[in-house]
């Protein structure tokens, strides 16, 4: 934890989606945090901070069910449901970043004793544990382990047959994968949902483009980001396309102001842009690690949940915010109520 995040406080997180309520995910709320101001507003009043020619830069990676539990009777001893594996983030190679989890109710708790070796999963699928990820010696137990998968056929289709979304604590109600899913969503692939967007909703996005705001699309697959722990950011592979580096550079440019929806966004974006901010088409895996010290060189603002105080995200986060401005938001949004976590509020940073 560093001296950024070490004053603040994370929000309690959601109970349940906001449209398990009857409402529309853009009722959510939105507080919007300049150096100045802090103004306690609805997601859908988005458009009254932005202008024409702003750029708002978001990621269509969609959220597979990557949750799977372990088969046989050894496994099932350890738990009401037994174990569980998340599926994480693929690696070059073919090799893949995955989490053990004991199983409680509809969501899991961390399980801290995997061991290398060949677990079974349903469908005839299995899964070699081979090494801790990373290898170096970091405090308490490993959560993330090298994995080799090995399932029959199309891996989305076998997940689609026997996976689920990844859920942390014990929800009272087991969402579908649907509620993990963005407005913005079309190419599968990340383990946990881009979250940052899910208070955009069609009617918002039709609006916004109305009064001549832009949206650049990306991909970063998100891999998983349990909670309990504060590793840095694991590779996540991402896809910049050359449409979307030509409309950021060209707002750029024109002195309009590119904001970035989420943290993924910005890490995927700030991968391709050089030291002088232009962006340059590019896929591949990212390793980079956003961080105050470092700063971010392609985008003006952020959109983003409420992030743990431990979590890596936070770092990034307070890239675009000093410290006195991030502890100002995060007091003001516990005092007017607001939740984090996947279901959860809004937080937009502007310059």
């Amino acid at each position: 934890m560093t001296a950024t995040t070490a004053p603040l406080v994370g929000l309690p997180p959601a109970p349940v989606p906001i449209e398990a309520s009857g409402r529309r995910r853009d009722a959510a709320r939105l507080l919007v945090v300049t150096p100045s101001s802090a103004v306690d507003v609805a997601f859908a009043a988005l458009g009254e901070f932005l202008v024409p020619g702003d750029v708002l830069v978001v990621n269509t990676s969609a959220t597979v069910p990557a949750a799977v539990p372990l088969e046989g009777p050894a496994f099932r001893r350890l738990g009401p449901e037994g174990l569980l594996l998340h599926l994480g983030t693929e690696l070059p190679g073919g090799l893949r970043l995955v989490e053990l989890r004991t199983a409680r109710g509809f969501g899991s708790r961390p399980f801290p004793d995997a061991r290398p070796g060949m677990v079974r999963l349903p469908g005839g699928g299995r899964a070699e544990l081979l090494s801790p990820w990373p290898a170096v010696a970091r405090e308490g137990p490993n959560r993330l382990w090298l994995a080799r998968l090995d399932v029959p056929g199309d891996l989305l289709a076998w997940l689609a047959d026997h996976g689920r979304p990844i859920r942390y604590g014990e929800p009272a109600e087991p969402w579908p994968i649907a509620a993990y899913q963005t407005v913005f969503a079309t190419e599968p692939g990340s383990a946990e949902m881009p979250s940052a967007a899910r208070g955009f909703t069609a009617e918002l996005v039709t609006a916004l483009v109305s009064a001549g705001v832009q949206f650049a699309p990306l991909i970063l697959h998100c891999g998983v980001s349990s909670p309990e722990a504060g590793e840095a950011p694991q590779p996540e592979r991402y896809r910049v396309p050359a449409g979307t580096a030509g409309l950021v550079n060209a707002a750029r440019a024109a002195g309009r102001r590119v904001i970035a929806v989420g943290t993924t966004a910005v890490r995927a974006l700030e991968t391709v842009a050089d030291d002088t901010g232009l962006v340059h088409p590019g896929e591949g895996w990212t390793e980079l690690v956003v961080t105050p010290g470092r700063g971010v060189r392609a985008a003006d603002g952020l959109i983003t949940g409420w992030h743990e105080p431990e979590a890596s995200h936070l770092e990034l986060v307070a890239a675009f915010a000093d410290p006195e401005t991030l502890e100002r938001s995060y007091d003001t949004a516990h005092a007017l109520g607001y939740h984090g976590h996947e279901f959860g509020d809004f937080h937009l940073i502007l310059p």
